[in-house]
């Protein structure tokens, strides 16, 4: 089976063992996971939230919205990058 067929066969109930075995390490049978079959889960889990999971869902997704609502601007941030590597 290829990593395509694997994400095209995929459910959410798949995607939602996988990433429960990423995030302890082990299978749910308590097997511990090999460093490859980590790999290949933590893969499989970001490839099926890019397709079926909404952006603020996914894993390592990382909130742009400041605490008032606005969105933090990408110049402002590389802006301030810059103020400080030149302090």
């Amino acid at each position: 089976m290829t990593f395509e067929e694997l994400l095209q066969s995929m459910t959410p109930e798949i995607h939602a063992t996988m990433k429960t075995a990423v995030e302890l390490g082990k299978w749910a049978d308590g097997r511990r996971l090999t460093d490859e079959e980590r790999e290949a889960c933590m893969q499989a889990v970001i490839a099926y939230d890019e397709q079926h999971v909404p952006e603020e869902e996914r894993v390592g997704y990382i909130s742009r919205k400041k605490s008032d609502g606005s969105n933090h601007s990408p110049s402002q941030s590389t802006e301030e990058i810059v103020k400080i590597l030149q302090n």
